[in-house]
């Protein structure tokens, strides 16, 4: 028995040392984009918002599908009246039990269906559409810390160089072969490295908090970083003619959305329509009426509207104006998106070029000038200004070529996000 407690406190124990062992943190350490698409499903407050939007729409279409139900009603009257019967709870009641039934006319329920219906279609493209442009802000927030993550590498690789040459500068100037002032320019530039790297940091630390919302991983931002490269612009950028760009639009969620939304409004005045089809009530009822020998009778009744005084003109002018409006909306949200779609061909056009400009001609070139001026001031044939202005040159180059190529990434990504296509394959990196 000793025996048996023993075990069984063991296995208690470590069930619950088990039970309270955290699961595996967030694999955010190398995150792929295809990882950060994951996360971004899975986790977006605007997703899970937008979704709980369409349930609540569909619930919409149950509701407006629904037909009114029967009435039922029980009346005693002529309470006192008669004679005899002792106390108020005996004595005997005139008693009448009654059914009655709205008739809808003229399609109102099909109607509201309907018009219900195009409403839950119309919040589902909503929902589409709150995707795709969170995607693109992942996509955008994605590339910024990339480029955060290869702006931090550049410049703190400048401060360690213009470090060693204040350590070299400082021997040189012990031994003689240096002028002060030469240490001093260094020094100046070393120190100013130096914040351009603590600045980078703090862009990197925004960048991951950035990323990081969108992920649903705030806890964890610091530790978040990306391993995907930039996308290599193509020898010709992607282009689409009309009929490509004419079916892109159709395809869009908003533009879908808007169609949606038009036939819902087109539903909405025929429903306002047929409010002047008259709806028809009808009952039975059971009358009973106490006497020496209690008899009771069966009746029916039947009641519609009489349109004397109104004609539901107000109703009807509001969907006919409500039409009209959702008409504009979806003429203006074409427009939008034609004009998003020449945006992002120009754009994507305009920063592949200069992808390309500092790729084949500007880094190379930046990068012998910089080295030419070391190599000549090791020899003493230029002076410490000439050195740190190609440095100075070359940092500045590979920053803005950096830039550049992240500018470039979030073009395509909104060219194949207007297109419909966005892709999370992304190949190598600028900017090494």
């Amino acid at each position: 028995m000793t025996l048996l407690r023993a075990v069984l406190f063991a296995l208690l124990v470590s069930g619950s040392a088990y039970a309270q062992t955290p699961g595996p943190a967030p694999a955010i350490e190398a995150l792929t984009l295809r990882a950060a698409e994951s996360l971004f499903v899975q986790k977006s407050r605007e997703l899970q918002a937008a979704r709980r939007a369409v349930d609540g729409a569909e619930a919409d279409v149950i509701t407006a599908g629904a037909r009114p139900n029967p009435n039922l009603s029980f009346s005693q009257s002529n309470i006192g009246r008669h004679p005899g019967g002792g106390t108020l709870p005996n004595k005997p009641f005139d008693t009448v039990i009654g059914v009655s039934q709205l008739f809808e006319r003229g399609n109102k329920a099909e109607l509201r269906t309907e018009t219900a219906r195009n409403i839950a279609g119309a919040v589902a493209r909503d929902r589409d559409d709150i995707e795709r442009t969170q995607r693109l802000a992942l996509h955008g927030a994605y590339f910024d810390l990339a480029q955060a993550q290869d702006k931090l590498r550049i410049i703190s690789e400048n401060a360690v160089l213009f470090q060693k040459s204040v350590d070299a500068l400082n021997i040189r100037l012990k031994a003689g072969d240096v002028a002060a002032v030469d240490v001093s320019r260094m020094s100046v530039d070393a120190l100013r490295a130096q914040n351009d790297a603590r600045a980078a940091r703090g862009d990197l630390e925004k960048a991951q908090a950035a990323l990081a919302y969108l992920i649903g991983a705030e806890k964890d931002s610091t530790r978040l970083t990306v391993i995907d490269p930039l996308p290599q612009p193509e020898s010709t950028p992607p282009k689409a003619d009309d009929n490509a760009l004419q079916a892109a639009i159709e395809a869009r969620p908003d533009v879908q959305a808007a169609r949606a939304r038009l036939a819902a409004a087109n539903k909405a005045r025929e429903l306002a329509r047929s409010l002047r089809t008259r709806d028809i009530t009808a009952g039975v009822q059971y009358e009973r009426f106490p006497s020496n020998e209690p008899r009771g009778s069966v009746g029916f009744n039947v009641s519609v509207p009489l349109f004397l005084r109104y004609h539901y003109d107000g109703e009807i002018r509001r969907a006919d104006s409500d039409a009209l409006a959702v008409e504009g909306a979806v003429e203006r949200v074409i427009a939008q998106a034609r004009t998003e779609l020449q945006r992002a061909a120009a754009d994507l056009a305009a920063s592949s070029e200069r992808v390309k400009r500092f790729r084949d001609i500007l880094l190379a070139a930046a990068q012998k000038a910089a080295q030419g001026a070391e190599f000549a001031y090791t020899r003493g044939a230029i002076g410490v200004m000439d050195v740190l202005d190609a440095r100075r040159q070359l940092a500045a180059t590979r920053i803005e070529a950096l830039n550049t190529h992240t500018d470039y990434a979030k073009a395509l990504s909104a060219w194949n996000t207007a297109m419909g296509a966005l892709n999370a394959a992304q190949p190598a990196r600028v900017g090494q």
